[in-house]
């Protein structure tokens, strides 16, 4: 009779799997490399979960705090190596890859970092030329972040001094390298541009590799440079070196020693200009005084300067002739209106009817006052009223002719 063959529970199998792969030292620790899809990240505890792929397969995986431990943030389509163990995840039976570490293939994750973060802050408006303040032309007090006996601040103190001595150095010393750098740094602009004791500040170090010059990336001291009241001049390590820092502050000076330069004019050749201004200066008063003394030896020459009661005299007499030729134009004036007054007396004249009476004619009208055309505007034995030049009489018709 066959033995019954015991059955295990789902749960038992993928136990039973689980402790079969874990004890497996190849599994235990091994190196995958692949693309990333289906990336999710969970803000709360910072878990990524992805998958693994290439051009044929793909695998699970899983990374605890993820986000807590890189430098950049994991986004689909980027290739990436992973380090960690395979292990199988009992409730659903499924193997997946939890991982250690996730570093970039190819690229390092500190470019992939700052290509990012590059490409946030440009999106937000924070590189824009139109938000960059202009750098004084003559600033009287420098202020300066930086390490404190660094030779970066020997060279910017150096340069500055044999520039401009007037200008004034105000030193905020920080650390420029390390974790501690950028809270340090936002410190020591809070300082200087707070309190307004600057007219420009020089904010930089060194040069040094990627990982040295990384505090000058940091997204929260960016936002402050951008912040600032005061205009900023970046300069990080040497000409081919780039940071964020450089990107967002108002003036990019590729060393320290050439951000000094650019902070503080040339004191020879501020006196060299302001010489030429003077001459300028000069030789437009100069030539401005010698055309005042011509044209005031020209009215010097004048007639009413040279003899100046002839000229009046002459102005006298110029009155008298206007005030001769005034009156007899009042006078000629009137006598035409006597003229024009007589013409148009006479026109009235010769239209008056009561100038027709003079001669020996008259009119007839009735008792309303209108005047009577035909007999048959007035009745037999009606009353109407003759008008002469010498007066008038009433008179009756009595019967038409």
């Amino acid at each position: 009779m066959e033995q019954a063959v015991k059955a295990v529970t789902v749960e038992q199998l993928n136990t039973y799997i689980r402790d079969y792969l874990s004890g497996a030292p190849y599994l235990s620790h091994v190196t995958v490399k692949g693309e990333l899809s289906n990336v999710r990240v969970y803000g709360s505890s910072g878990h990524i979960y992805f998958t693994l792929k290439d051009e044929r397969s793909t695998i699970p995986a899983t990374m605890f705090g993820g986000i807590g431990k890189l430098n950049f943030q994991p986004e689909a389509g980027m290739k990436v190596v992973c380090t960690g163990r395979v292990s199988v995840f009992v409730r659903d039976g499924q193997y997946r890859l939890y991982a250690d570490s996730m570093e970039p293939d190819g690229i390092g994750a500190l470019a992939i970092a700052f290509e990012q973060l590059k490409r946030k802050l440009d999106a937000e408006g924070l590189f824009s030329p139109m938000h960059k303040k202009k750098i004084p032309k003559i600033p009287f007090r420098v202020g300066i972040i930086t390490a404190a006996g660094g030779a970066a601040l020997r060279d910017m103190i150096n340069v500055t001094r044999r520039r401009f001595p007037a200008a004034k150095l105000l030193i905020a010393p920080a650390t420029v390298q390390g974790p501690n750098a950028p809270p340090e740094l936002i410190r020591a602009l809070h300082l200087l541009d707070d309190n307004s004791l600057c007219d420009v500040i020089i904010i930089g170090r060194g040069g040094g590799s990627m990982e040295d010059l990384w505090c000058f990336n940091d997204e929260g001291l960016a936002r402050e440079i951008y912040a600032c009241k005061t205009p900023i001049i970046s300069a990080v390590g040497h000409e081919i070196d780039f940071t964020i820092s450089d990107f967002v502050a108002d003036l990019r000076a590729p060393t320290p020693s050439a951000a000094a330069e650019l902070a503080v004019p040339d004191m020879v050749e501020l006196g060299r200009k302001f010489g030429n201004v003077q001459e300028k200066m000069k030789n437009s008063l100069q030539n401005r005084v010698s055309v005042m003394s011509q044209r005031l030896q020209f009215l010097a020459t004048r007639p009413v300067l040279a003899s100046p009661q002839a000229y009046f005299d002459d102005r006298k007499q110029q009155i008298l002739s206007l005030e001769e030729r005034l009156a007899r134009a009042l006078v000629v004036s009137e006598e035409r209106k006597k003229q024009k007054l007589q013409l148009q007396a006479e026109k009235l004249s010769s239209l008056n009817p009561l100038a027709i009476l003079e001669r020996g004619f008259s009119v007839a009208l009735k008792e309303d006052g209108s005047i009577l055309r035909t007999p048959a505007d007035v009745q037999a034995g009606e009353v109407f009223t003759l008008r002469m030049s010498k007066g008038e009489m009433k008179a009756a018709k009595t019967e038409e002719i």
